[in-house]
């Protein structure tokens, strides 16, 4: 029989459903507050468990994912009743989706994992339902920012990690053989570094290569043993629980962390 949820458990459930997506170290703050106010003495993840059984019949669930970027885990509150862009029809405009779907073409389709405001803008004049003036798609661009579906710096946008979360199930169909995992977490690959072995091009984020080779002055392939010819990027220090504020209905902590920028294929 699976445990009740006390007010500890709801009120970090009703945090999650106004933010979406939290850091792990904010997580773990609010987690440390919910026991402190409401008694308790579980750790995070037998406590998000508890959430997870009650959200199950609502088609929900909380999940972990890990930024491409900086290598950060983060929790994200999936909606599980659908599996494709269309769970984001009832904030968007059709034209608004088509352009979504244009921007994941161009990441996916992309060497770095990334699409510059150029080419989305471009194809933002090229839409079927209704085409966007340049103006008018900076504003939609903006809204995905801050609905924080993509993430931008310096006019490059990626996927968010509640894109990556969420999304997975429609990429992996739309996008299929395209889509790489990561050879050491396994999570989806976007910006990553290659093998450039043709008989093996495994994929690696980056915080994993700096991570897996952090250790090793010679690096090589950890599927192939070919040398691997990257810039290594520096390992980031991981944010602790007491330098972050509680998550906020505001806005998510996404100030960017500074990498050695790897060579990418």
């Amino acid at each position: 029989m699976s445990r009740q949820m006390g007010d500890g458990h709801r009120l970090f459930l009703q945090n999650m459903m106004t933010n979406g997506i939290v850091s792990a170290a904010q997580a773990g703050m609010l987690h440390k507050k919910c026991c402190e106010l409401h008694g308790g003495q579980e750790k995070i993840d037998d406590f998000i468990n508890v959430v997870n059984t009650h959200l199950q019949p609502l088609f929900m669930h909380i999940r972990k994912g890990m930024s491409e970027e900086d290598g950060q885990e983060h929790f994200v509150l999936v909606n599980m009743a659908e599996t494709d862009i269309t769970r984001m029809a009832a904030d968007y405009a059709e034209n608004e989706l088509e352009l979504f779907r244009k921007i994941m073409d161009l990441i996916v389709e992309s060497d770095s994992g990334s699409a510059s405001s150029t080419a989305i803008l471009n194809s933002a004049d090229k839409l079927i339902s209704k085409k966007l003036k340049k103006k008018e798609a900076e504003l939609v661009l903006n809204k995905f920012v801050q609905d924080k579906w993509l993430k931008e710096q310096d006019g490059e946008y990626t996927l968010s990690v509640r894109c990556i979360v969420e999304m997975e199930p429609y990429m992996r169909t739309i996008y299929q053989d395209m889509i790489k995992v990561c050879y050491v977490c396994h999570n989806i690959a976007l910006q990553c570094q290659v093998c450039e072995n043709p008989s093996c091009e495994i994929k690696v984020h980056l915080p994993c290569v700096a991570r897996y080779f952090r250790a090793r002055s010679d690096p090589h392939c950890p599927a192939c043993n070919d040398f691997w010819p990257h810039e290594i990027p520096e390992m980031q220090a991981p944010q602790s629980q007491s330098s972050q504020n509680l998550p906020s209905s505001s806005k998510e902590n996404t100030a960017p962390t500074q990498t050695r920028r790897s060579r990418r294929v």
